[in-house]
Protein backbone atom coordinates (compact mmCIF):
# COMPACT_ATOMS: atom_id res chain seq x y z
CA UNK A 1 0.00 0.00 0.00
CA UNK A 2 1.75 3.89 -0.78
CA UNK A 3 0.52 6.62 0.99
CA UNK A 4 1.26 10.34 0.62
CA UNK A 5 3.20 11.28 4.13
CA UNK A 6 4.11 15.26 4.65
CA UNK A 7 6.57 16.53 6.95
CA UNK A 8 9.04 19.67 7.13
CA UNK A 9 12.39 19.34 6.42
CA UNK A 10 13.42 20.37 9.54
CA UNK A 11 16.01 18.16 11.62
CA UNK A 12 13.67 17.09 14.04
CA UNK A 13 11.00 15.67 11.05
CA UNK A 14 13.77 14.31 8.81
CA UNK A 15 15.35 12.74 11.84
CA UNK A 16 11.94 11.08 12.72
CA UNK A 17 11.46 10.15 10.13
CA UNK A 18 14.72 8.96 7.91
CA UNK A 19 14.41 5.02 8.94
CA UNK A 20 10.44 4.70 8.28
CA UNK A 21 10.84 6.61 4.21
CA UNK A 22 13.99 5.67 3.62
CA UNK A 23 13.25 1.81 4.93
CA UNK A 24 16.02 1.41 7.33
CA UNK A 25 13.60 -0.62 9.32
CA UNK A 26 10.40 -3.14 8.36
CA UNK A 27 7.90 -0.93 6.51
CA UNK A 28 5.51 -4.14 6.78
CA UNK A 29 4.45 -3.60 3.26
CA UNK A 30 3.92 0.02 3.52
CA UNK A 31 5.21 2.50 0.73
CA UNK A 32 5.52 6.63 1.17
CA UNK A 33 5.34 9.27 -1.12
CA UNK A 34 7.26 11.95 0.97
CA UNK A 35 6.62 15.99 0.65
CA UNK A 36 8.48 17.87 2.51
CA UNK A 37 7.07 21.78 3.09
CA UNK A 38 6.77 24.18 5.89
CA UNK A 39 4.37 23.62 8.79
CA UNK A 40 1.89 26.20 7.35
CA UNK A 41 1.75 24.73 3.70
CA UNK A 42 1.30 21.51 5.25
CA UNK A 43 -1.79 22.90 8.03
CA UNK A 44 -3.17 24.52 4.66
CA UNK A 45 -3.27 21.33 2.81
CA UNK A 46 -4.57 19.44 6.05
CA UNK A 47 -7.77 21.64 5.98
CA UNK A 48 -8.04 20.35 2.41
CA UNK A 49 -7.50 17.10 2.97
CA UNK A 50 -4.84 17.35 0.28
CA UNK A 51 -2.36 14.28 2.51
CA UNK A 52 -2.99 10.98 3.33
CA UNK A 53 -0.63 11.57 6.53
CA UNK A 54 0.86 14.96 7.56
CA UNK A 55 2.56 16.83 9.94
CA UNK A 56 0.58 19.70 11.35
CA UNK A 57 0.24 22.45 14.12
CA UNK A 58 -1.76 21.08 16.53
CA UNK A 59 -3.74 24.24 16.95
CA UNK A 60 -4.94 23.29 13.73
CA UNK A 61 -6.79 19.96 15.05
CA UNK A 62 -9.85 21.94 15.75
CA UNK A 63 -9.80 22.67 12.16
CA UNK A 64 -9.29 19.40 10.59
CA UNK A 65 -11.33 16.63 12.51
CA UNK A 66 -14.00 15.73 10.26
CA UNK A 67 -10.96 14.30 8.03
CA UNK A 68 -7.77 13.01 10.37
CA UNK A 69 -7.47 11.26 13.20
CA UNK A 70 -4.34 12.53 15.73
CA UNK A 71 -1.37 10.04 16.37
CA UNK A 72 0.45 9.78 19.33
CA UNK A 73 3.82 9.68 17.83
CA UNK A 74 6.53 11.50 15.74
CA UNK A 75 4.98 15.12 17.63
CA UNK A 76 6.97 17.86 18.80
CA UNK A 77 6.17 18.30 22.60
CA UNK A 78 8.35 20.03 24.73
CA UNK A 79 9.30 22.35 28.04
CA UNK A 80 11.79 25.30 26.73
CA UNK A 81 10.40 24.69 22.80
CA UNK A 82 8.54 27.47 22.51
CA UNK A 83 8.41 30.46 20.05
CA UNK A 84 10.54 33.55 20.72
CA UNK A 85 9.58 37.25 20.34
CA UNK A 86 12.48 39.01 18.58
CA UNK A 87 13.62 42.79 18.00
CA UNK A 88 16.33 45.04 16.24
CA UNK A 89 16.24 46.58 19.98
CA UNK A 90 15.18 46.55 23.51
CA UNK A 91 11.50 47.61 23.36
CA UNK A 92 9.10 47.70 26.36
CA UNK A 93 6.51 44.88 26.39
CA UNK A 94 3.44 47.08 26.13
CA UNK A 95 5.10 49.18 23.00
CA UNK A 96 4.63 45.12 21.53
CA UNK A 97 1.00 45.95 21.08
CA UNK A 98 1.35 49.13 18.59
CA UNK A 99 4.20 46.95 15.94
CA UNK A 100 3.90 45.39 13.35
CA UNK A 101 4.56 41.24 14.30
CA UNK A 102 6.24 39.03 11.56
CA UNK A 103 4.40 35.67 12.24
CA UNK A 104 5.40 32.18 10.56
CA UNK A 105 1.78 31.15 9.41
CA UNK A 106 -2.03 32.08 10.48
CA UNK A 107 -2.70 28.52 11.81
CA UNK A 108 0.55 28.03 14.31
CA UNK A 109 0.64 27.22 17.36
CA UNK A 110 2.96 30.17 17.37
CA UNK A 111 0.69 32.19 16.34
CA UNK A 112 -1.76 31.12 19.11
CA UNK A 113 0.99 31.72 21.95
CA UNK A 114 1.81 35.34 20.86
CA UNK A 115 -2.13 35.62 20.70
CA UNK A 116 -2.26 33.99 24.66
CA UNK A 117 0.48 36.95 25.91
CA UNK A 118 -0.53 39.90 23.31
CA UNK A 119 -3.94 39.75 22.75
CA UNK A 120 -4.05 43.40 21.94
CA UNK A 121 -1.40 43.35 19.40
CA UNK A 122 -3.20 43.11 15.73
CA UNK A 123 -1.01 44.09 13.40
CA UNK A 124 0.54 41.22 11.61
CA UNK A 125 1.85 39.80 8.89
CA UNK A 126 2.14 35.85 8.05
CA UNK A 127 5.30 34.47 6.32
CA UNK A 128 7.55 31.83 6.07
CA UNK A 129 9.50 30.99 9.28
CA UNK A 130 12.95 31.56 7.54
CA UNK A 131 12.25 35.02 6.11
CA UNK A 132 11.52 36.06 9.64
CA UNK A 133 14.83 36.98 11.28
CA UNK A 134 15.13 39.00 7.61
CA UNK A 135 12.15 41.14 7.53
CA UNK A 136 12.86 41.94 11.06
CA UNK A 137 16.62 42.99 10.40
CA UNK A 138 15.40 45.28 7.50
CA UNK A 139 13.27 47.17 9.00
CA UNK A 140 9.83 45.58 6.99
CA UNK A 141 8.52 44.57 10.01
CA UNK A 142 9.54 45.80 13.82
CA UNK A 143 9.15 42.40 15.60
CA UNK A 144 9.23 39.08 14.47
CA UNK A 145 8.32 35.10 15.94
CA UNK A 146 10.99 33.06 14.96
CA UNK A 147 10.74 28.97 15.29
CA UNK A 148 12.55 26.26 14.40
CA UNK A 149 16.34 26.96 13.82
CA UNK A 150 16.20 30.64 14.21
CA UNK A 151 16.10 30.26 17.82
CA UNK A 152 20.14 29.43 17.59
CA UNK A 153 20.85 32.00 14.86
CA UNK A 154 19.15 35.49 16.05
CA UNK A 155 21.92 36.48 18.48
CA UNK A 156 24.44 36.15 15.87
CA UNK A 157 22.31 38.50 13.59
CA UNK A 158 22.53 41.05 16.77
CA UNK A 159 18.81 40.47 17.02
CA UNK A 160 17.06 40.51 20.48
CA UNK A 161 14.66 38.37 22.73
CA UNK A 162 12.01 40.54 24.01
CA UNK A 163 9.42 37.43 24.97
CA UNK A 164 10.18 33.65 25.52
CA UNK A 165 6.76 32.65 24.28
CA UNK A 166 7.26 29.12 25.51
CA UNK A 167 8.38 30.37 28.97
CA UNK A 168 5.24 32.75 29.35
CA UNK A 169 2.92 29.53 28.35
CA UNK A 170 4.41 27.09 30.47
CA UNK A 171 4.26 30.30 33.34
CA UNK A 172 0.12 30.80 32.35
CA UNK A 173 -0.25 26.97 32.22
CA UNK A 174 1.59 24.61 33.93
CA UNK A 175 1.73 22.26 30.80
CA UNK A 176 4.70 21.39 28.30
CA UNK A 177 4.20 23.07 25.04
CA UNK A 178 2.26 21.25 22.06
CA UNK A 179 3.34 22.73 19.15
CA UNK A 180 3.21 19.86 15.93
CA UNK A 181 1.57 16.16 15.78
CA UNK A 182 0.94 13.85 13.00
CA UNK A 183 -2.70 13.09 11.39
CA UNK A 184 -3.86 10.12 9.65
CA UNK A 185 -7.10 10.23 7.52
CA UNK A 186 -9.84 9.21 9.04
CA UNK A 187 -11.28 6.78 5.72
CA UNK A 188 -8.08 4.99 5.82
CA UNK A 189 -8.43 1.67 7.47
CA UNK A 190 -8.61 2.19 11.13
CA UNK A 191 -5.76 -0.49 11.72
CA UNK A 192 -3.73 1.38 10.17
CA UNK A 193 -3.12 4.02 12.59
CA UNK A 194 -2.19 1.65 15.03
CA UNK A 195 0.45 0.27 12.41
CA UNK A 196 1.50 3.97 11.19
CA UNK A 197 1.71 5.39 14.76
CA UNK A 198 4.42 1.88 15.65
CA UNK A 199 6.30 2.44 12.93
CA UNK A 200 6.73 6.16 13.54
CA UNK A 201 7.59 5.05 16.68
CA UNK A 202 10.51 2.24 15.26
CA UNK A 203 11.89 4.65 13.38
CA UNK A 204 12.64 7.30 16.18
CA UNK A 205 13.92 4.35 17.95
CA UNK A 206 16.21 4.19 14.66
CA UNK A 207 17.66 7.26 15.17
CA UNK A 208 18.03 7.58 18.72
CA UNK A 209 19.93 4.22 18.39
CA UNK A 210 22.56 5.79 16.37
CA UNK A 211 22.71 9.64 17.90
CA UNK A 212 24.45 11.38 17.90
CA UNK A 213 25.48 10.30 14.34
CA UNK A 214 23.08 12.16 11.15
CA UNK A 215 22.52 10.73 8.18
CA UNK A 216 22.86 12.20 4.80
CA UNK A 217 18.79 12.63 4.64
CA UNK A 218 18.70 14.85 7.99
CA UNK A 219 22.14 16.77 6.44
CA UNK A 220 20.68 17.07 2.58
CA UNK A 221 17.71 18.84 3.95
CA UNK A 222 18.73 21.23 6.90
CA UNK A 223 19.77 24.42 3.83
CA UNK A 224 23.14 24.01 4.91
CA UNK A 225 22.64 24.15 8.54
CA UNK A 226 26.06 23.64 10.81
CA UNK A 227 26.05 20.15 12.18
CA UNK A 228 26.22 21.56 15.63
CA UNK A 229 23.02 23.53 15.08
CA UNK A 230 21.22 20.14 13.62
CA UNK A 231 21.64 18.14 16.58
CA UNK A 232 20.98 21.80 19.17
CA UNK A 233 17.38 21.52 17.00
CA UNK A 234 17.11 17.59 17.29
CA UNK A 235 17.86 17.55 21.16
CA UNK A 236 15.10 20.60 21.76
CA UNK A 237 12.19 19.38 19.83
CA UNK A 238 12.92 15.68 19.93
CA UNK A 239 11.94 13.63 23.30
CA UNK A 240 9.70 11.03 24.69
CA UNK A 241 7.06 12.93 23.98
CA UNK A 242 8.00 11.92 20.28
CA UNK A 243 7.98 8.38 20.94
CA UNK A 244 4.04 8.49 22.58
CA UNK A 245 2.31 11.90 24.10
CA UNK A 246 1.70 9.86 27.39
CA UNK A 247 -1.01 11.22 29.89
CA UNK A 248 1.10 14.43 30.39
CA UNK A 249 1.48 15.43 26.40
CA UNK A 250 -2.19 14.72 26.02
CA UNK A 251 -3.15 17.07 29.05
CA UNK A 252 -0.74 19.56 27.78
CA UNK A 253 -2.39 19.33 23.98
CA UNK A 254 -5.96 19.90 25.76
CA UNK A 255 -5.19 22.60 27.54
CA UNK A 256 -3.79 23.66 23.65
CA UNK A 257 -7.23 23.46 22.98
CA UNK A 258 -8.95 25.13 25.67
CA UNK A 259 -6.99 27.85 25.14
CA UNK A 260 -7.95 27.54 21.28
CA UNK A 261 -11.46 27.72 22.36
CA UNK A 262 -11.42 30.81 24.55
CA UNK A 263 -9.48 32.87 22.06
CA UNK A 264 -11.29 31.92 19.30
CA UNK A 265 -14.97 32.12 20.82
CA UNK A 266 -17.58 33.01 18.61
CA UNK A 267 -15.66 32.03 15.37
CA UNK A 268 -17.05 29.33 13.21
CA UNK A 269 -14.57 26.26 14.30
CA UNK A 270 -15.82 23.80 16.67
CA UNK A 271 -15.19 23.39 20.27
CA UNK A 272 -13.16 20.49 20.38
CA UNK A 273 -11.94 17.70 22.85
CA UNK A 274 -8.61 15.60 22.37
CA UNK A 275 -11.09 12.26 23.09
CA UNK A 276 -12.26 13.18 19.76
CA UNK A 277 -8.93 13.68 17.79
CA UNK A 278 -7.51 9.99 19.07
CA UNK A 279 -11.20 8.15 17.83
Amino acid sequence: MRFTLGFSPCPNDTFIFDALVNKKIDTEGLDFDVVLEDVQTLNQWAMQGKLDISKISYVVLPLVLQQYRLLEAGGALGKGVGPLLISREDRPLPAVDSCTIAIPGQQTTAHLLFSLAFPRATRKEFMLFSDIEDAVLSGRVDCGVIIHENRFTYQQKGLKKLVDLGEFWEKETGAPIPLGGIVSRKDLDPTLSGQLNTLIRRSLEYAFANYPALSDYVKDHAREMDVTVMRQHIDLYVNNYSLDLGEEGKKAIQTLLTTYNRIHAGEPAPSYSLFTALE
